[in-house]
């Protein structure tokens, strides 16, 4: 028998766990949440160094809301900023301090902390250490976990949307609208995939990092859910605008582990390998608090016209070795046991690929075009982010359209569960062929270096073109493997990551304008250094 749920929600960070929070608490429907990782907690949320922005002492939605639409380039919807910034800083205080108990930063005299980050006008991110991400998801699935109406089920990964009618024994059932029923879910203990089905499906899935060669994102940010509303017919939008944080560790063994943003706000400085501080000749208004999009690309141009491995980030210059190690305990830790003495000598970074501003068009309750499918979080494209996402407000847009999603689903009648005789049981008979794991890392290696390579910091149509031959030639042979060969979940994710690929590369070759973390060298635009 197929699992039968009243929420369906695809994905444990931030925004799908808030989401599942929600609901159980305003609702007595049965909430289902699926992960393809090993332990709930683990997310892209989980690996979140920096803050979640609220409203700080000398702060209003106003000058946040500036900042936010000055960070997107010209690119982000008005009215979905003015929700975030309006809404944000209750549920923070609603849903993280109160409800999940998360310890944030506090001064001497038991206030908040509020730190400072680059393109922000006013102190405004609470912090946990360089853990918050961490903190934040340990405390919500500990609340999720005390809900007797949510059951996650962690290693099972999700390989499409269950819709109608593409997935319908009914030959008639081509005549009624497109409408999402739960997903096919792979589960390895038993290597067979299941039916969950659900009257309501939330997609928060998260970004697509991990389709780059360099990244910040954790293994399972393969852009699964992007690939699977494509393929059910969801709308997807701004998939160009791929951000790339400027400074990811670069020492063997280290490879992809961020180096938080907070650290240029606590005044860390930006150098060559021979010392010189550049970033003014780049942004002299901002200089190292420059957007995002600004500061990789100077640190990319820096790296190819001079031949760098990397630059360096100075901070043991600026801090007391007693702050550095207070403020940034697991970056002083982790780079210790990679022979770096942050309080001492300064940290090697490269650009990486960090943050998908584009994703499954969502409208301001989390609806996507697909009824009964809605997406959350990285994974959906509400407008907030525009071109280029302001540093910390990831885990602010998770928090709010898992919230809002949640009220959404709420305020309606539960929708009623398909009849389980109206969807096919998965196709694996006559399958034999065990998936090859040399064969599956080879093909996602190629995706990776053709994405860096030609779909990265700097792009040109020539680029693209190449980049989109090799990607759709790689697609045909990854779907006919995929079509004899045994499930598992490599190979989901293979599937998923090479059309998500080709989708960000369709879309920057389509858009030939310069903006934000988008950068054509062939065309003229409002982007360029």
């Amino acid at each position: 028998m197929p699992l039968q749920t009243d929420v369906l929600v695809i994905g444990c960070g931030i925004a799908g766990a808030t989401a599942a929070l929600r609901l159980s608490q305003d609702t007595q429907r049965q909430v289902t949440v699926v992960t393809r990782a090993r332990e709930a907690e683990e997310s892209n949320t989980f690996y979140a160094q920096g803050g979640i922005v609220t409203r700080g002492e000398e702060d209003s939605a106003d000058l946040l809301v500036r900042d936010i639409l000055a960070a997107g380039a010209g690119l982000s919807l008005a009215s979905a900023v003015r929700i975030l910034a309006e809404e944000g800083p209750k549920l923070v205080d609603e849903v993280l301090l109160k409800i999940a108990g998360v310890s944030f930063d506090r001064k001497a005299d038991g206030q908040l902390s509020y730190g400072m980050e680059a393109a922000h006008s006013s102190a405004r991110i609470l912090h946990v250490g360089d853990a918050t991400g961490k903190a934040i998801i340990q405390a919500l699935v500990a609340a999720l976990r005390q809900r007797p109406n949510v059951h996650i089920v962690a290693s099972a990964t999700a390989v499409d949307l269950i819709t109608s009618p593409h997935h319908a024994t009914d030959p008639m059932a081509v005549y009624r609208p497109i409408a999402c029923h739960g997903a096919y879910v792979y589960e390895p203990f038993n290597r067979a995939v299941h039916r969950y089905l659900a009257g309501t499906t939330i997609l928060a899935t998260g970004g697509l990092g991990r389709v780059y060669r360099h990244t910040t994102n954790p293994v399972g940010s393969r852009g699964d859910g992007l690939a699977m509303a494509y393929r059910a017919g969801a709308r997807v939008i701004n998939a160009e605008y791929v951000q790339f944080h400027p400074t990811a560790l670069a020492v063997p063994g280290g490879e992809g582990f961020l180096i938080t943003e907070a650290v240029r706000g606590e005044g860390g400085k930006l150098r060559t390998p021979d010392g010189r501080a550049f970033m003014k000749e780049y942004a002299p208004e901002w200089q190292d608090l420059a957007p995002r999009d600004v500061v990789a690309r100077a640190i990319h141009r820096e790296m190819v016209e001079n031949d760098y491995d990397h630059v360096l980030l100075d901070i043991h210059s600026v801090l007391p070795p007693g702050r550095i190690k207070e403020r940034f305990p697991t970056i002083y830790e982790r780079c210790l046991e990679l022979g770096i003495d942050i309080t001492r000598q300064p940290i090697p970074v490269v650009p990486a690929a960090h943050y998908f501003c584009g994703g499954v068009w969502a409208d301001e309750w989390g609806r996507t075009g697909i009824p009964n499918l809605y997406a959350v979080g990285e994974v959906a494209c509400t407008g907030v982010h525009g071109a280029n996402r302001l540093a910390s407000t990831s885990l602010l847009d998770g928090l709010v359209w898992g919230d809002r999603a949640a009220r959404d689903i709420a305020s309606c009648d539960p929708q009623p569960i398909v009849d389980p005789e109206a969807v096919p049981h998965w196709e694996e008979e006559g399958l034999e062929e065990e998936a090859d794991p040399a064969l599956i890392w080879r093909d996602m290696r190629t995706i990776q270096h053709t994405m860096w390579n030609y779909v990265g910091l700097a792009r040109s149509g020539r680029r693209l073109e190449r980049a989109l031959h090799d990607l759709i030639h790689l697609k045909q042979e990854i779907e006919d493997f995929y079509r004899r060969t045994k499930l598992n979940d490599a190979l989901i994710g293979l599937r998923q990551a090479v059309q998500a690929a080709i989708i960000v590369a369709v879309a920057a070759q389509h858009n030939r304008r310069s903006r934000g973390c988008h950068y054509r060298d062939d065309t003229k635009g409002t982007a360029a250094i």
